[in-house]
């Protein structure tokens, strides 16, 4: 129930699947992972809209999650068929492709074979959706940690996290497996080939088949993944019409266009990538990406400034959290990038999943502090004007 062969890239370990067998032999061809996490898709104005890459934004709504199909309702333990919906809403991941999974996995949690609701199979694999739990297993250890343990004990490597915000990270969940799933999905290049993402799941292509036939079954009239996840954030338009993540400048761009890239890979304390970046070593890097020296650290960011009033933020400035921590300066403990439209990329926490898009203006959140624009600094012009 697990893939026999790994790539041994840290953020990229292997995952659980059924039907090892067919898997011996099989060499897995280089998969570069452009991965992208994303929020639901806002309503899309009539017409094409002709954004950067290429990308062709058309009002069919295709990043839409399907609806569920009578069979879905029927067959699907309620609280899975929730979880998988929320899931694929909050991941941007279509639902019915991570309920394929967890039916060809087990059944939705109702397998009764080892390692489903407690310990682990022959191979290491563990929970309803099957991740490898078990250090030295043929899976690897893709769920990082302990099958069960607080989310603050959660390491850096793996998938693992806490899906329902009850503070434990716990691989028989599916409040917590069926989210880490999607971003497995994500970090194996499911914006550009679902087919090719299913398949880093179980090396095998009757696999990928049989979780597309269940997703097929599952959704209410035709369904079709291609462009699904690219153009659920890259074709997300504000109320006027702008498409998100489109900034005013050719240097905002930049830093934009770089930060968003990252989403996918994990949160890192201390991270300056490449594999992964705290909050404040992502905006680093993003700056660095169009030649910018900026300061290392959220409360340095926060006095670097100048500050920009809440309303008038703009795409590249940075939001900055009330978040304090013993040991550290005084100032805001967390920061994000501004993409437009209330929404920030952001490498949040270990246990909070990947870097992502979300929402900054959260009643769930830490209070915002405030919003910087570091590229009206004068060292920062500066910098800019000397590169021609």
């Amino acid at each position: 129930m697990i893939p026999l062969l790994v790539r041994a890239v840290p953020d990229d370990r292997g995952s659980a699947a059924t039907r090892l067998a067919v898997a011996l032999g099989l060499v897995i061809a280089g998969v570069i992972a452009l991965a992208i996490v994303v929020l639901p898709m806002a309503t899309m104005n009539p017409g094409i809209l002709n954004v950067a890459g290429g990308l062709r934004c058309t009002s069919q709504d295709s990043a839409a999650q399907a609806d569920s199909s009578g069979y879905a309702e029927d067959s699907i333990p309620a609280n899975y068929l929730e979880i998988y919906r929320e899931a694929g809403e909050e991941k941007g991941v279509p639902w019915n492709i991570l309920a394929g999974i967890g039916q060809v996995e087990t059944k939705h949690g109702r397998w009764e074979g080892p390692g489903v609701s407690e310990g682990h199979n022959d191979w290491g694999a563990s929970g309803p959706m099957q991740f490898g739990s078990l250090d030295g297993s043929a899976a690897g250890n893709s769920w990082g940690g302990e099958p069960v343990m607080d989310a603050d004990d959660r390491p850096d490597e793996g998938y693992g996290q806490d899906g329902n915000g009850d503070g434990v990270v716990n691989v028989y969940d599916p409040a917590d497996a069926i989210p880490a799933s999607a971003d497995y999905l994500i970090a194996n290049g499911a914006q550009d080939d679902m087919r090719q993402a299913i398949f880093a799941y179980n090396h095998a292509w009757w696999y990928v088949d049989d979780v597309m036939e269940w997703a097929e079954r599952y959704a209410d009239g035709d369904f079709d993944t291609s462009g699904s996840i690219d153009t659920a954030v890259n074709c997300e338009v504000n109320e006027d019409g702008v498409v998100v993540g489109r900034a005013s400048s050719e240097a905002a761009q930049g830093v934009v266009d770089w930060a968003m890239d990252q989403r996918g890979k994990p949160y890192i304390w201390g991270g300056t990538g490449p594999a992964g970046y705290d909050c404040s070593g992502l905006l680093l890097k993003a700056y660095e990406s169009i030649g910018v020296t900026i300061p290392r650290v959220s409360q340095d960011q926060w006095s670097f400034g100048p500050e920009i009033p809440q309303g008038e933020e703009q795409p590249g400035d940075f939001v900055f959290f009330d978040v304090q921590r013993p040991g550290e300066p005084p100032g805001p403990g967390h920061v994000g990038m501004v993409i437009g439209d209330g929404l920030m990329v952001e490498a949040w926490c270990t246990a909070c999943g990947p870097i992502a898009a979300r929402e900054y203006d959260d009643p769930s959140r830490a209070d915002i502090l405030g919003f910087t624009r570091p590229l009206e600094h004068p060292d920062v012009k500066a910098q800019l004007e000397a590169q021609g």
